[in-house]
């Protein structure tokens, strides 16, 4: 039985002709053919529905439609470049929440070489601020795969991390200052450019990673840094997983902690990189159990970052380590292990059906994490094709598997819930986390009943609850309902 679309309430209608009113016709959109893509997650996993979709160009035309639509009771869901992989900016089935898209917000509003900061509204594209931010001799660190179409806003509201972690840090640590509007509508200019104010509460940090949950952040002060003049990177095979850690420590203290990426990937994934993925070729003529993608940056263009890089791998073969490398001779061999890298994600989707995770342990505990992992995996379903990469540096792990080849992906599908609990009990007893970058959203929303405690639940309750009484900024996601009493 099809369910009838959801009729406003006359209050809602007039709250929604005043949003109309306000905006103009650029900055709203109700025809369903438009509206499709902005309401389906990028995993095709969430699919909801909506009274229509804001597009504000203003942080003043923000306040405008919070305000009216805090009036009205009507629940609003942020959005930047629809991005999130855990369902965080998809609206439910109801029909009855706002879409508010930031993507008409694509402004830089400054940049500050000399202070190195930019500040930047929530709805430019994350691949625009690297340019931009080179454009003046200077690095905005963040990166990740879908920085061509990502939005900042986005990625601090969900506290991006990506393959630079290991220097700079996640989305977090890369803000100095926010703009945001509140619930109902009240703009907090926080938009701060310095790197010391020990004036109270640090407000934009309950702001970053709560997932529109809030607030909408509308601009930031972003920092900058040096840009690297010159990037030694290197495609290396380990002798076994436990030398990835080794490898790492000798790394960051060959490099005066330079060290900007460092990629762990197993060989066979290569090999399915080349096999599925146009341009994507295996350099190695031996397919290795283990191997890693590491990259120094310098600020010099003396050679110096290659020649660390060189010495690095060097004493690491002699020392057992590693048992091949690969260094690339020219920026465009560089791009190749680094497109290599990217590709290996979608070489696991032509292999079949998959179950993800993005889950982080002490970095220490990554070869642990790994193995405990594939035993109780392999445990529940024989067959199956553990597929671990990611960020060794910061302890971040995609743990991803693939289903066994005998194996009907219908019939995998139906292990999901399973999986991912056990692999997520795994990461947890080594005092790791089930969301490193990728945040809760809607997908891990209960898995957080199990990892949280009820002093750091009922906390987050409590604030949701101070910002946001009207329950109206992305229900239903981050935070669980609260646990039903025992008897």
């Amino acid at each position: 039985m099809t369910e009838m679309p959801y009729t406003p309430t006359p209050e809602e209608q007039d709250a929604l002709r005043r949003i109309r009113d306000r905006l103009g016709p650029k900055g709203w959109i109700d025809d369903p053919e438009a509206l499709a893509p902005w309401l389906i997650d990028s995993r095709n996993v969430y699919e909801g529905r909506c009274l229509g979709m804001a597009k504000p160009a203003t942080t003043q035309e923000v306040s405008d439609i919070l305000a009216i639509a805090y009036e009205a009771g009507i629940q609003i869901v942020p959005q930047g470049g629809n991005t999130s992989r855990v369902g965080g900016a998809t609206p439910d089935p109801s029909g009855r929440q706002l879409l508010i898209n930031l993507g008409r917000m694509n402004a830089v509003r400054d940049i500050d070489p000399a202070n190195y900061t930019m500040t930047v509204e929530a709805g430019c594209i994350l691949k625009d601020l690297q340019d931009k931010a080179e454009s003046a001799d200077r690095l905005f660190p963040l990166s990740l795969g879908a920085e061509g179409s990502c939005q900042i806003g986005g990625n601090l509201a969900s506290n991006a991390g990506g393959i630079n972690v290991l220097r700079y840090g996640n989305a977090r640590d890369l803000v100095l200052g926010l703009e945001a509007v509140l619930p109902d509508g009240r703009i907090w200019n926080g938009l701060r450019r310095l790197r010391k104010d020990n004036t109270g509460y640090d407000l934009k940090q309950l702001f970053l990673g709560s997932e529109g949950t809030l607030c909408i952040i509308t601009a930031a002060v972003l920092k900058l840094f040096p840009l690297p003049k010159e990037r030694a990177a290197a495609l290396v095979a380990l002798s076994d997983l436990d030398a990835a850690v080794t490898l790492l420590e000798q790394a960051r203290t060959a490099s005066a902690d330079a060290l900007m990426s460092f990629e762990l990937m197993p060989g066979f994934a290569l090999d399915w990189a080349e096999r599925h993925v146009e341009g994507a070729k295996q350099p190695f003529d031996t397919t290795y159990d283990w191997t890693v993608l590491l990259e120094i940056g310098g600020t010099r263009a003396d050679g110096s970052a290659g020649q660390a890089l060189e010495g690095l791998l060097e004493r690491a073969y002699e020392d057992g380590h590693i048992v091949d490398a690969v260094l690339p001779q020219s920026e465009e061999q560089r791009s190749q292990i680094w497109f290599l890298r990217e590709a290996i994600v979608d070489a696991q989707v032509r292999e079949g059906a998959q179950v993800k995770h993005d889950v982080s342990v002490p970095v220490s505990r990554v070869p642990d994490f790994i193995r405990q992992a594939n035993a109780a995996v392999i445990e529940m379903i024989p067959g199956i094709r553990p597929y671990p990469f990611g960020h060794v540096g910061d302890g971040n792990i995609h743990y991803n598997l693939s289903q066994p080849v005998d194996m009907a992906a219908a019939d995998f599908a139906t292990h999901r819930e399973a999986l991912q609990r056990r692999v997520h009990d795994v990461a947890l007893s080594l005092d790791g986390s089930i969301s490193a970058e990728h945040g809760i959203g809607l997908s891990k929303r209960e898995e957080m009943l199990r990892c949280k405690s009820d002093v750091e639940l009922e906390t987050m309750r409590a604030l949701k609850n101070l910002f946001d009484p009207k329950g109206l900024m992305n229900p239903g996601k981050t935070i669980p309902a609260a646990r039903a009493e025992t008897k």
